[in-house]
């Protein structure tokens, strides 16, 4: 499934057009997922729901992955959109084409986790967890400096 943004981008659902070289290199520096091992990342990418952004030339500028059972769960997780290409909405409509995607309609509850997105993700419906006592976690932040 691929849709038209704007003349110059679309996005596609399709694992074949994934540049993992440029997801790699832009997860691998950010806060969230520091120096994660390229193989987990690989692991990752199989086991979810993959979305790209590209440019017409099929370029990736932009990603997303949704963590999900695809009936009653979804995590939204490493949303990116490459720096040369930011300030044209395509953040945007990423989150609003994952939230329209047939594979993701009806499900009781999805989540994510930003340092400094809130306001992006409040337009979508997104707010702080309504029961954070009900939640818990295993936190390892340090997982993958520890594999080096």
């Amino acid at each position: 499934m691929a849709t038209i943004l704007t003349k110059d981008y679309f996005i596609s659902d399709d694992k074949a057009l994934l540049d993992i070289k440029i997801i790699y290199s832009f997860l691998s520096q950010s806060y969230w997922a520091k120096d994660i091992p390229r193989a987990t990342l690989e692991k990752a990418l199989k086991n979810s729901l993959c979305f790209g952004v590209y440019n017409q030339e099929k370029e990736q500028v932009g990603f997303a992955r949704m963590v999900t059972d695809r009936a009653t769960f979804a995590y939204l997780a490493d949303v990116f959109i490459l720096e040369q290409h930011r300030g044209q909405g395509l953040s945007k409509q990423l989150v609003s084409y994952i939230q329209q995607h047939h594979e993701l309609q009806d499900l009781r509850r999805t989540v994510l986790a930003t340092a400094d997105a809130h306001s992006l993700y409040r337009q979508y419906g997104f707010t702080e967890l309504s029961h954070p006592e009900t939640f818990m976690e295993v936190w390892q932040p340090n997982v993958y400096q520890n594999k080096a």
